[in-house]
């Protein structure tokens, strides 16, 4: 009885030492996806427009929270508040200082610094400085989306 034992603890010890440092790279490959995503996301902003941007990485029923604490539920709700003329003038930039895996890797949070610039109606520049927190949920394709911003 002892040596199937000692087989027990033998296999079991080379499976949980395999399986570390594969769950750690899946974590860390999972974080490389997601700020993949938010970079991906900042430049599409810069490139086709913050309306397009923030439509096409929101989850089918994402929700953004804006001023006086007004949510906005729906990629199409949320494309709609984009739309205004006063963000088809602004940019703006954000870098995550944290990524957060759900244990299973299929969710995921950041946070981190954002600057929005933009030129107010009689042209003078104004600059907004805050901190974000994005929830992301991993789609049936494998792609992030937003859930929360």
């Amino acid at each position: 009885m002892k040596p199937v034992i000692t087989l027990i603890c033998i296999l079991s010890t080379v499976i949980f030492a395999a399986c570390g440092p594969n769950l750690d790279k899946s974590a860390a490959t999972t974080k490389d996806d997601i700020m993949k995503a938010e970079k991906d996301f900042e430049k599409m902003a810069a490139e086709k427009g913050i309306a397009e941007a923030f439509w096409y990485y929101a989850d089918s029923n994402a929700v953004i929270k804006r001023g006086n604490d007004s949510l906005i539920v729906g990629r199409d709700n949320i494309r709609n508040y984009y739309s205004g003329e006063y963000y088809k003038q602004a940019n703006v930039q954000w870098t995550p200082d944290f990524i957060g895996v759900s244990d299973n890797g299929d969710m995921a949070w950041t946070y981190g610094k954002y600057r929005w610039q933009s030129t107010d109606s009689s042209g003078r520049a104004q600059e907004f400085k805050g901190v974000f927190h994005t929830v992301w949920k991993k789609q049936k394709d494998g792609s992030w989306k937003y859930v929360w911003d």
